[in-house]
């Protein structure tokens, strides 16, 4: 059951990302209009993020388990492969290593309830410190790279289905298959040897020119420069961000581009869709205005596992671009055995994980409206 999700008389069916659809009479018009399918969805919504507690936990416990099976010691590697076995033998005592698994998982859990990631073994500073820069850039290029997998991928997808079985409708699926296809880390090659060797239109690597004056307040460089008014930043951050935004949105394009053909070519077969045409509505205006909503459901569904993906999976395009996001962060500390580092990046990007499913989960209800939100 999708968590309580129910859905009536709806003419496209699509899985939701957490849950099964069940026809439920109890939740008709007459329920939302008394405003009692809003106390439903807050109910719904309170569930779910309880819901949360329990994964993040086991999320929590997996990471620190594998991570601690990892061979070597952080006491090691903080003192080096030369170290005098005593001295190396004390530092494990004092950092206490040397205690039990268990209670090493229940203080670190401790640390983290408390707001409290740990200490970098490497340069000694505060995670919680140092996170927040790295964090913000691979948002900023997730972000980035949504946005262009989404416009492109729905646009195409919609051409595709609406010209179906013709030239339009191969092209567009072949660009499909060669985006899911295509290597990052070739595609992201190709790009800096093009544009950024070749033609000199963009820059090859970082996020901004290290020559400009620029200070960042929120370590969001987009807001910060519109924060500060200076448009030169900007545009400079925006030309930073193109390539890797698109070598990191490629494959994310092609999948949106596959499932919005799919999910607009049923519907576009539905009754009302008919019926639209009979009446002489426009094309255009019943392909955006009617079907992409019903055709939007599954996609949102992508969408969903497509950021998150984003989010934990940008390593190759932040290294082939010296872009200083968490994926180098956490290979840079996996590289250096810095495990505090590790474990917290790792938790970090599992919270963001589950929260934009939550959050997917329950922008169901603004698409389509018969979509309600019931005990299960």
């Amino acid at each position: 059951m999708c968590g309580g999700i129910a859905v009536r008389n709806a003419a496209v069916f699509s899985p939701c990302p957490d849950a099964s659809v069940l026809f439920d009479p109890v939740l008709d018009k007459e329920t939302v209009l008394n405003g009692k399918a809003g106390e439903i969805v807050i109910a719904y919504a309170i569930r779910r993020v309880l819901m949360l507690i329990p994964v993040l936990i086991g999320m929590s416990i997996i990471t620190f388990s594998i991570v601690h099976a990892i061979p070597g010691s952080p006491a090691q590697a903080i003192l080096g492969d030369r170290a005098n076995p005593e001295a190396v033998k004390q530092l494990n005592e004092s950092m206490g290593l040397n205690d039990p698994l268990y209670v090493q998982y229940f203080r670190y859990l401790g640390n983290v309830l408390q707001g409290d990631l740990g200490t970098s073994y490497k340069t000694g500073r505060p995670i919680l410190d140092e996170i927040g820069p790295y964090l913000a850039a691979t948002v900023e290029l997730a972000v980035m790279a949504m946005i262009i997998a989404v416009f492109f991928g729905v646009n195409l997808g919609i051409l595709s289905a609406w010209r179906q079985n013709s030239a339009i409708d191969y092209t567009s699926m072949v660009i499909a298959l060669i985006g899911v296809s295509m290597p990052i880390f070739w595609l992201g090659l190709l790009e800096q040897w093009v544009f950024a060797q070749e033609l000199g239109w963009l820059p090859s690597n970082g996020r901004i020119d290290p020559r400009m004056t620029f200070e960042s307040i929120t370590h969001f460089y987009f807001i910060d420069a519109l924060i500060q008014g200076d448009f030169y930043a900007l545009q400079d951050a925006f030309n930073h961000i193109w390539l890797p935004a698109i070598a990191l949105g490629t494959i994310p394009m092609a999948i949106i581009a596959r499932m919005t053909r799919s999910s607009m070519l049923e519907v576009m077969r539905s009754d009302y869709i008919r019926t639209a045409r009979a009446k002489g509505v426009g094309e255009v205006l019943i392909v955006y205005k009617h079907a992409l909503k019903n055709a939007f459901i599954p996609i949102l569904t992508v969408f969903g596992l497509q950021m998150g993906l984003l989010l934990g999976g940008a390593v190759l395009t932040e290294t082939i671009f010296s872009w200083p996001g968490i994926g180098r962060y956490l290979y840079d500390a996996i590289v250096s055995r810095d495990y505090p580092v590790i474990q917290s990046g790792i938790l970090v990007i599992a919270t963001i994980f589950v929260l934009i499913n939550l959050i997917v989960d329950l922008l169901y209800a603004y698409v389509d409206p018969r979509i309600q939100y019931g005990k299960e």
